[in-house]
């Protein structure tokens, strides 16, 4: 049976398999994208407890995003190589031993060489789990699994303040990680019983590939994130992600199978989608970044209060990216991920507009438009992205989709401190404006995909 939008697909898992299966899915990947993005609300608590300056803190951050990007794709393209589920479980076992490491770490070299370790476990994790949808649901569901996939994405990506709250409010930082291990473990024994043997390449990986993909992306990634700080080593980092990029796609375009998909970015309506993706959740981050301080600081709520009032925006999400999936499913993905983007970034000029004017009670109809459009775009914008993309490609159109989202975090999270750095007065309303730019240009983008 062949998929409305791309070549023969598997026939997916019979249920209960098929739930249980991607349940063991839903499970993982919530522990690992909210892994990414749950330790900094506690960074103040866990330098106060550990004895370290602010700045040295980071580095609990900035490892594990750093281990994340640097591995994406060649674990994506190990899994073409190997099969998915090859690369998923031991990238789950991982995770949930470093987790534990993490929560017993006693010092900061400890926590952070955990915490690399917990960012290569997320990245086997993150770097094929799109591709395994596509064999456990069959093609006529496609969009319902990604939607559903997206859904975790979304709402643990959106949530993870609360979620650090809620667990800082009754428990140690340690909690944050150790909570990891029981569900890691469930997850672990449910994958080992239902996910499925995936087809296999004849490909190998390139190891000076794999060196300048990790010099590529990983000093992108330190560049963006030093914008915000200002000065010249951001600058200098960019300039050498530039070089080494150059070499990196120059030497991918030679190779069969690249460990930089460029063949599939090569693909108009696969290289929009991903760029869509990349524009979607910078404007995300933007916008829940710079609305905490907002809240805190100049509403004058708490870090608890903050976390309540952020959560229309995630709930949102989670009642309209399954529904946005199954549409995608029976209608054109490209039309459905175009509206979706127009109300996002309607809603958040309504944001933008409310900010120093009313309550913070104003925001939360507002946040929740934000949150529907997020979502009604996620969902078929994944679909494209995976059903573009021919099925022993699966796992480089993951890596890809996974390494999208992690640009377009860290290049939001710059722009606030950007924001905050030239416009402190304003910077709230200054990073949401850009935020709604940067959507509505998406959606303009997106109505030139031809699915």
């Amino acid at each position: 049976m062949a998929s409305p939008n791309g070549p023969p697909e598997h026939p997916g898992l019979p249920n209960p398999e098929r739930l249980f299966a991607f349940v063991a899915l839903a499970l993982a990947i919530a522990m690992s994208v909210l892994d990414g993005t749950i330790v900094n609300v506690a960074l103040p608590t866990i330098a106060h407890d550990l004895a370290i300056s602010p700045a040295r803190s980071i580095w609990i951050v900035n490892a594990f995003l750093l281990a994340v990007t640097v591995s994406l794709l060649p674990l994506s393209a190990l899994g073409d190589t190997i099969g998915y589920r090859s690369v998923y479980i031991p990238g789950l076992a991982l995770f949930t031993l470093a987790s534990l490491a993490c929560a017993l770490s006693p010092s900061l070299p400890m926590l952070t060489i955990a915490r690399a370790f917990q960012g290569f476990g997320a990245a086997g994790i993150m770097s094929v789990n799109i591709a395994l949808v596509r064999f456990i649901y069959p093609s006529s569901k496609l969009g319902q699994g990604v939607g559903n996939v997206a859904l975790v994405v979304a709402v643990c990506s959106a949530g993870s303040p609360t979620v650090a709250a809620a667990i800082l409010s009754v428990a140690s930082w340690r909690w944050l990680f150790l909570i990891n291990v029981p569900i890691g473990v469930v997850a672990l024994m449910v994958a080992l019983r239902t996910l499925p043997e995936t087809p296999r390449s004849k490909r190998s990986l390139d190891p000076v590939s794999v060196a300048l993909n990790a010099l590529t992306f990983g000093l992108l990634i330190a560049g963006v994130d030093g914008l915000g700080q200002g000065g010249g080593v951001a600058v200098g980092e960019l300039v050498a992600a530039l070089g080494f990029g150059v070499l990196f796609v120059r030497r991918q375009i030679h190779e069969a199978a690249p460990l930089l998909p460029v063949d599939l970015l090569e693909r108009p309506v696969f290289a929009l989608s991903l760029a869509t993706s990349i524009s979607s959740f910078a404007a995300q981050t933007l916008a829940l970044v710079a609305l905490p301080f907002y809240l805190v600081d100049t509403l004058g709520h708490s870090a608890t209060a903050t976390g309540l009032l952020m959560t229309p925006w995630p709930v949102a999400t989670a009642l309209i990216a399954p529904i946005s999936g199954r549409l995608a499913d029976r209608l054109a993905p490209g039309p459905l991920g175009s509206a979706g983007l127009l109300v996002m970034g309607a809603g958040l000029m309504l944001v933008a507009l409310d900010v120093g004017d009313t309550s913070a009670t104003s925001l939360v109809w507002r946040l929740a438009v934000c949150g529907l459009g997020f979502g009604f775009f996620q969902s078929p914008n994944n679909r494209l992205i995976i059903g573009s993309a021919p099925p022993e490609r699966s796992g480089g159109a993951a890596g890809l989709q996974s390494s999208g989202r992690l640009l377009g975090q860290s290049f939001g999270a710059a722009l606030v401190a950007v924001a905050f750095g030239r416009a402190p007065e304003r910077a709230t309303e200054l990073a949401l404006s850009i935020a709604a730019a940067m959507t509505l240009a998406g959606a303009a983008a997106s109505v030139l995909r031809r699915a």
